[in-house]
C-alpha cells in the first residue's frame, strides 16, 4: 500500500504537530465557560501529522475522487453531464453571494429579478404557467408537486382522493414522496418496453384517484407514445398528472410536459440545468403546474410590480412552506447563467444531441449485450448484461471491470424489468472520441469474458481498493479509526 494510500491516523506520529494554536491571551484555562457536565472526560483520538503529509494526504485522497470533471459518467437517470465553469463563477460573484435572505427587498432587487426571470424560463421550456423554486432537491420538489396535487381536491371539498398511481419502472423516489405526503401507492403494471399498460391503467381509474406519477421518457429511455390518451382518461376521472423531471434532458427545447397534459412537474436543476451533483448536494427542485393550480405553490413567492420592481409575496391559497426562504440560490444562478448561455436557439440541441449519443453507444454495442428492447431510445437505454452469458460474468463484474481502464460504471441493476440491467447514459456533453473510447472498452471486456472470464470476475484490479467483501462490508461496517483498531486485534 502506498503511503497516501493509508487512512490519515495511520500517518500519525506521537508529538508530530502540524499546527499550533497562538498562546490565550486572556489568562484562562480555556475551558472554564465549558459546563461541566458537557466537557469530555478524555482528550480525543486526532492525528498526530505534519502540515506536509496532511497537504499530500488530502490532495491524493480528492485525485482519487470521480466526477465528471476526470472522466466519462454514464450513469441512467442521472444526466451527469459536464457543467460549464463560468457558471460557477457566476455563482461565486460577491453581489448575490453576500446578500442576506431577510434583508429588504428593495435592496435585493437583482436577486429577486434572477428569481422571476428563472421561473418563467422554466414555465416556457415546460409548458406550463408557474414555477416555484423553493424545494431544495428533486424529492424535495416531487413531495411539494404532490402537497400541490392533495391542496388542490382539499380546496373542491374531494376528500376521498387519496390514492397514487406508481408505475412499476419508477423511480425510487416517487413511491416514497407519495407515502410521506399521506398517499396510497397504486401500482400500474408496465409493459415490456416499459410504456405503461393503458389497459391496466383503466380499471385503476376511479373517484379516489388523486392522479398519476409518472415520466416521459420512461426509466428504459423509451417515450410513452400513448401519453396523450393517458392523460386523458386520468383528467377524464378527476386525476392530475405528475411529471417527474429526472428525464427531462433529452426533451429540453423539443418537447414540453405541460403540451402533454402533465399539471404538475418538477425539474431537477442539478441535473438539466448545470450543477455538479452527487455527494448529498446541492440541489434544487423547482416545481411547476398548470394555470388552475397557481395559487396553491408554496410561499414565500416573487413577483413583480406594475412599476417593475419585485416584492415577495406569502398571499394565496398557499399550501404553506415547504423550505427556508427561497431554496438553494446558488443552484438558481448557475441555472439561469446556462439558459440565458445557451440561449433560445441552441438549447433546442441538447435533447438531440443526448438522443443521439445515446443511440450511438446502443447500436455500437447491442452486438455483444443483450438488447432487450429494440427501438430508438431517448438519452438512455438498458442492456441486459452481455449478449453471451455461458461463462458466468454479470453486469456487476461488467460494472467492475470498467474501473479497470478509468471509465465510471453505468447504473446497474436497475431498471428491475430485466434480470442483469445496465442502463447507459451518456448525456450531451461528451465528445465522440470520449464514446468511441467507452465503446471499445466495453467491447473488450465482452471479449474477455469470453475468452478469459476470470479477469472480469477478478476486477478491479487497479484500483486502491480492488475487490472487497461487500456483503460482510454491507453487515459489519467499520465506521471509525477506533472501531478499526480493536477489530485488528
Amino acid at each position: 500500500m502506498k503511503k497516501y494510500d493509508k487512512l490519515i491516523f495511520e500517518l500519525s506520529r506521537p508529538g508530530r504537530k502540524g499546527y499550533q494554536l497562538p498562546a490565550d491571551k486572556f489568562d484562562t484555562d480555556g475551558f472554564s465557560e465549558i459546563p461541566a457536565d458537557l466537557l469530555r472526560k478524555e482528550a480525543p483520538v486526532l492525528p498526530e501529522v505534519s502540515e506536509l503529509d496532511v497537504v499530500r494526504h488530502y490532495t491524493n485522497l480528492s485525485n482519487k475522487n470521480f466526477g465528471v470533471d476526470t472522466g466519462f459518467y454514464p450513469l441512467g437517470s442521472c444526466t451527469m453531464k459536464y457543467n460549464p465553469k463560468i457558471n460557477e463563477e457566476i455563482a461565486a460573484m460577491p453581489e448575490f453571494t453576500a446578500l442576506h435572505p431577510l434583508q429588504d427587498a428593495s435592496t435585493a432587487q437583482g436577486a429577486l429579478e434572477l428569481y422571476y426571470n428563472l421561473q418563467k424560463a422554466l414555465a416556457s421550456l415546460a409548458g406550463l404557467e408557474e414555477f416555484t423554486l423553493n424545494p431544495y432537491a428533486g424529492a424535495h420538489g416531487e413531495l411539494t408537486g404532490l402537497m400541490v396535487m392533495r391542496q388542490y381536491h382539499k380546496s373542491r371539498g374531494d376528500h376521498k382522493r387519496t390514492k397514487i398511481i406508481v408505475p412499476d419502472t419508477a423511480h425510487g423516489t416517487n413511491p416514497a414522496s407519495a407515502m410521506v405526503s399521506g398517499l396510497e401507492v397504486v401500482e400500474v403494471k408496465s409493459k415490456p418496453n416499459g410504456s405503461i399498460d393503458v389497459e391496466d391503467l383503466k380499471p385503476l381509474l376511479d373517484d379516489t384517484v388523486a392522479g398519476i406519477m409518472m415520466t416521459n421518457p420512461n426509466t428504459v429511455g423509451m417515450f410513452e407514445t400513448e401519453i396523450l390518451e393517458i392523460a386523458d382518461l386520468v383528467h377524464k376521472a378527476g386525476g392530475l398528472l405528475y411529471y417527474d423531471g429526472a428525464n427531462l434532458n433529452p426533451l429540453l427545447g423539443k418537447v414540453r410536459p405541460g403540451d402533454m397534459g402533465f399539471d404538475i412537474m418538477h425539474i431537477n436543476l442539478h441535473k438539466t440545468f448545470s450543477t455538479p451533483h452527487g455527494g448529498g448536494g446541492p440541489g434544487s427542485g423547482p416545481v411547476g403546474v398548470a394555470k388552475h393550480l397557481t395559487q396553491f405553490l408554496p410561499n414565500p413567492r416573487v413577483r413583480k410590480a406594475d412599476d417593475g420592481s419585485f416584492y415577495v409575496d406569502t398571499d394565496g391559497e398557499s399550501l404553506g412552506s415547504v423550505s427556508t426562504f427561497f431554496g438553494n440560490f446558488g443552484v438558481m444562478m448557475k441555472a439561469y447563467a446556462y439558459i440565458l448561455s445557451l440561449g433560445r436557439d441552441n438549447i433546442r440541441n441538447v435533447g438531440p444531441m443526448a438522443t443521439l449519443n445515446a443511440n450511438y453507444i446502443k447500436e455500437s454495442l447491442k452486438d455483444l449485450y443483450k438488447l432487450p428492447i429494440e427501438g430508438a431510445c431517448k438519452h438512455e437505454f438498458v442492456f441486459d448484461g452481455l449478449a453471451d452469458k455461458s461463462t458466468g460474468v454479470t453486469t456487476l463484474n461488467v460494472a467492475k471491470r470498467l474501473l479497470d481502464f478509468g471509465f465510471h460504471a453505468p447504473t446497474i441493476y436497475f431498471p428491475l424489468l430485466f434480470h442483469e440491467s445496465m442502463m447507459i447514459e451518456p448525456t450531451e456533453t461528451e465528445s465522440l472520441e470520449t464514446l468511441d473510447e467507452f465503446i471499445n472498452v466495453m467491447r473488450q471486456v465482452a471479449k474477455e469474458a469470453k475468452e478469459d472470464p476470470e479477469i472480469v470476475k477478478a476486477a478491479p484490479v487497479t484500483t486502491a481498493i480492488s475487490h472487497p467483501d461487500e456483503t460482510g462490508a454491507a453487515k459489519n461496517p467499520i465506521l471509525s479509526y477506533k472501531a478499526l483498531k480493536n477489530s485488528a486485534k
